[in-house]
């Protein structure tokens, strides 16, 4: 197990809109060790989901160097980026992304069905998954028959399927009332402290940046503030 989830050096993203260039990252280091709960926050177009995205693998820098788990994956192929992605990283999104009129249980095993992992497997760790959020007892519950709070606990569990040394969560409370973020939250907590998770969060929320061990304040591009 490397020392640091995530290594960041001098990335910069550069996009080309027409005939304009948009600096989008302008040269962001940071070191992120394994096991800490880190939130990225910042207005919008400062660049945090910009950072997000080539963190989770899902774009490449303009230049810079991105260290995840101790291997530098800067310069690797679209292919090989997807392949980190299933092994190591988690995704959850403000928008839950569930599929609609099918059970929580069929939501979570979707992905081991693409892996080709058998029905038993499938069925067993997706039961796991779910447990391991508080929703045992709720996998024959269609998405339309649970709260917006269980079904962001769905997608946290769909996340945990394939045991990732890391958690992205953009936004994973933007369309929950104030209870149920803290309900969300304390599960993200749990994972982080209890299970030794590490987790990025992109949020815009000064009450749910507070409950992460660390905030990044991105502005322009950059990280101006620490704390």
């Amino acid at each position: 197990m490397n020392a640091d989830i995530i290594r960041l050096e001098n990335i910069t993203k550069t996009y080309i809109v027409g005939e304009t260039e948009v600096r989008a990252l302008r040269g962001v280091s940071n070191i992120i060790p394994t096991g800490d709960f880190v939130a990225i926050m910042g207005a919008s177009g400062s660049g945090k989901s910009t950072l997000m995205n080539i963190i989770g693998c899902l774009d490449k820098p303009t230049s810079g160097r991105y260290f995840l788990d101790g291997e530098d994956i800067s310069t690797l192929s679209r292919d090989a980026l997807a392949g980190i992605r299933n092994r190591k990283i988690g995704f959850v999104f403000q928008s839950f992304n569930l599929l609609p009129r099918t059970t929580a249980l069929e939501n979570v095993e979707l992905p081991l069905i693409y892996a080709n992992v058998s029905h038993k497997e499938r069925l067993a760790r997706a039961r796991a998954s779910l447990a391991a959020v508080g929703l045992k007892g709720r996998e024959a519950h269609k998405t339309n028959q649970l709260s917006g709070g269980e079904q962001q606990r769905v997608a946290i569990a769909r996340a945990l399927l394939n045991k990732p040394r890391l958690i992205l969560a953009d936004e994973p409370t933007g369309n929950l009332d104030s209870k149920t973020s803290d309900e969300i939250m304390n599960v993200f907590e749990r994972l982080n402290h209890e299970d030794g998770i590490s987790i990025v969060m992109v949020t815009h929320e000064p009450d749910i940046g507070a409950r992460a061990k660390r905030r990044l304040h991105m502005k322009d591009g950059l990280v101006v503030r620490e704390d």
